[in-house]
């Protein structure tokens, strides 16, 4: 013990707060006391500071206790962390004060009370209403909480395309099927283009020909649907007068077209924030994720016994994963020097192959996008139904076999890298993303090069090639969905004709090669990516089809089932269980890459490209874009000074240094929090030493007691 540190002062830091006590040297011997005192008067303050501290923090607790009273009365017992007996003496004032109260005190009283029991009761059935919430329990209890977080994320996805549905169909589909049925007085554009050559355009007739015929169109966008809601050509009104109020249809298209890029970045990032703050909860400390599995991860509100077993499997799965990692990090840790310099040569060989993988994917799309492109007209013109439909579907088919067969390699090469289950799920995501996202970008850059590259001379009139893509915007629109089309065959084909017949042959076949092969196991990294990646096309094709969400709608909603039929019938549970807290928050960052990439091109197409002049909204504006400034033009005076002011870089510039401020003033604020946490979780611990230190030496003092006992 250090010499001048057993002062009164010293002693009251074991006592409560504000009561005195003599001097005890056991006290002293207590862990927290002497890791007190080694500390650094600079980093937690000297015994007087702190001593000072608390007893100024005793009577602001006063204080707030008997300011609070007409809180707690007004508030169930059941919402404070009281003793049963200080909760009975809670109600019992509660009554009496209830008694007393007369006139408005007790009608705001009661009106305070129904609102929460409303409030409570309402947010209590619309979780009962979630979709497919049964479904999801049913796979957590089964598969873990790790497969289950998939499931809801593509419940997330579908709710997602259903708004922008809503929000695409309303402001755009509507008023053009208003216009066409008469109800209002609508306005069709009129070119008012001097280059005839530029207007010229002739979509094909409605009329349905052959049955074939109309199954390759009805696959490839073409034909009697290119005429249709579907895409963006036959949108070609101006304005809809309903009464005195005229609504027009192009400066609609782009605003509900940013809308709804800036509501999914909102919803996406809201969520992410809620499971990061849940994966820093999970994730900070092992002992305490065990303690809180262990000792409090039981509902005791569950009665029935099949809900019981599946939260028993739920916390099994749990568990298996926290252990899963545990073991790994101690592996890591026990590594030697030539095991760490072995590891990370491997690695680095392994990533040179799959750089040259990612490199012959990319040149085979670019080279089927340019084919396709190329001589799909020609095809068109032989009357071979199915050689055209084959070249049309060339990059897509390229796309699908790549992002079929590297999934398959990456997950084989991570498996010889020895990272955590976790890390090595986000590892494979992010290079199969980079895949599936990079493809879509080469096969728009492929696209985009033929339609604003032309060798004839009214090129540079028009601003695009127009001979061969005289609707280039129609165009891309049949790209998106041909590859949501064709996304959506491969899922069914697979699941159909492989994982199906798999199972059947494991289950009934003892032949050694189909046994190693072993059933189906459910791949979390290949299903995100599938809805990624069809996500991505769908941010990218609303603009150029605006009912393509819809489709993406009918499309996850059918998925979702055909998942769960094949995860339950097909699949075994993972062998190598994960975490779902930090899936969830993974996912949707992927997920908000997808959409930062598809703002590239749909930002691109609407501010950058000519719009087509013979088709769509825009025929007589030179970008889509073009129908902002004009529309702030037609404001009044004042009203187009200030957007030009909030458009202008003299608001841009302080607007971002303030916001840089506040960000590094939350971020500076976060530490601190970060810090506090961190002191009081060293507190917890020193008070788990001080009371193994008791019971240590209430069992010494036991066992002298005992022995002399013995000795009489």
């Amino acid at each position: 013990m250090e010499p001048g540190m057993d002062t009164e002062a010293d002693n009251d830091v074991f006592l409560p707060d504000g009561s005195a006590g003599i001097p005890n040297q056991f006290l002293h011997e207590l862990p927290s006391y002497q890791s007190l005192v080694r500390r650094k008067p600079s980093t937690y303050g000297t015994m007087d500071s702190r001593r000072s501290t608390r007893q100024k923090r005793s009577l602001s607790r006063g204080l707030s206790q008997i300011e609070a009273t007409e809180a707690e009365l007004s508030t169930p017992p059941r919402e404070f962390a009281f003793s049963m007996q200080e909760k009975r003496r809670l109600r019992d004032q509660q009554l009496i004060y209830s008694q007393q109260t007369r006139g408005w005190t007790l009608w705001k009283d009661n009106t305070r009370n129904f609102s929460k029991k409303f409030n409570h009761d309402t947010s209590a059935f619309l979780k009962n209403l979630w979709l497919w919430r049964s479904n999801i329990h049913d796979i957590e209890g089964k598969f873990g909480t790790g497969i289950g977080s998939y499931f809801s994320f593509l419940r997330f996805v579908v709710l997602l395309n259903f708004v922008i549905f809503l929000l695409m169909f309303c402001f755009t589909t509507l008023p053009l099927v208003i216009s066409k049925m008469d109800v209002f007085n609508s306005s069709e554009i009129v070119s008012s283009s001097v280059e005839t050559e530029c207007s010229k355009y002739s979509p094909p007739s409605r009329v349905l020909k052959y049955f074939y015929t109309n199954i390759v169109d009805l696959l490839s966008g073409t034909g009697f649907l290119e005429v249709t809601y579907l895409f963006y050509g036959f949108y070609t009104i101006d304005s809809v007068t309903v009464y005195n109020f005229k609504y027009k249809l192009p400066l609609a298209y782009v605003l509900v077209t940013i809308l709804y890029l800036l509501l999914s970045i909102f919803w996406i990032v809201k969520r992410a924030v809620e499971g990061f703050k849940r994966s820093l909860v999970h994730d900070e400390e092992r002992f305490q994720s065990f303690c809180n599995k262990i000792f409090a991860g039981w509902d005791f509100c569950i009665k029935d016994q099949y809900y019981a077993r599946l939260k028993h499997s739920t916390l099994l799965h749990e568990l298996q994963t926290d252990l899963a990692e545990e073991r790994l990090r101690h592996k890591k840790q026990k590594r030697t020097q030539r095991e760490t310099i072995t590891i990370y040569s491997l690695r680095i060989f392994l990533n040179i192959i799959v750089t040259a993988v990612l490199g012959g994917c990319f040149y085979a799309i670019y080279l089927a996008t340019a084919y396709s492109q190329d001589n799909s007209n020609a095809m068109s013109t032989q009357q071979d139904d199915g050689l055209s439909l084959l070249v049309e579907y060339l990059p897509s088919i390229v796309i699908t076999i790549a992002n079929f067969i590297t999934p398959i390699i990456f997950e084989n090469i991570v498996r010889y890298e020895d990272y955590s289950p976790g890390f090595e799920i986000r590892f494979t995501l992010i290079r199969c993303v980079f895949v599936r996202l990079a493809s879509i970008a080469v096969l728009l850059v492929s696209l985009w090069n033929k339609i604003a590259t032309c060798s004839l001379k009214a090129c540079p009139t028009c601003g695009y090639n127009h001979v061969d893509y005289p609707c280039w915007e129609t165009r891309v629109g049949q790209e998106m969905y041909k590859l949501m089309i064709f996304d959506f065959l491969i899922i069914l084909a697979v699941i159909t004709f492989v994982e199906f017949p798999r199972k059947l042959l494991v289950m009934n076949w003892s032949w050694k090669p189909l046994q190693w092969w072993g059933q189906q196991e459910f791949e979390i990294p290949q299903n995100v990516l599938e809805l990624v990646y069809g996500q991505t096309i769908c941010w990218i094709g609303a603009f150029y089809s605006p009912l393509l969400p819809a489709i993406a709608t009918i499309k996850y909603f059918i998925i979702f089932y055909v998942k769960k039929i094949t995860l339950m019938e097909n699949c075994r549970p993972p062998t190598r269980p994960f975490r779902a807290s930090s899936s969830k928050f993974f996912f949707l960052v992927i997920l908000l890459i997808g959409l930062i990439l598809a703002c590239v091109p749909v930002g691109i197409g609407i501010a950058q490209i000519n719009s087509s002049k013979a088709c769509g909204p825009f025929i007589n504006y030179n970008t889509s874009w073009q129908v902002i400034p004009d529309t702030v033009e037609t404001f009044p005076e004042g009203l187009k000074k200030t957007i030009y002011v909030l458009s202008s870089e003299s608001f841009a510039v302080p607007f971002f240094m303030v916001s840089c401020l506040v960000m590094f003033y939350f971020i500076a604020l976060a530490g601190a929090h970060k810090k506090v946490v961190e002191q009081l979780q060293e507190q917890l611990a020193m008070e788990s030493r001080d009371k193994m230190f008791l019971i240590r030496r209430l069992a010494e003092a036991h066992s002298i007691h005992m022995l002399h006992h013995h000795g009489k």
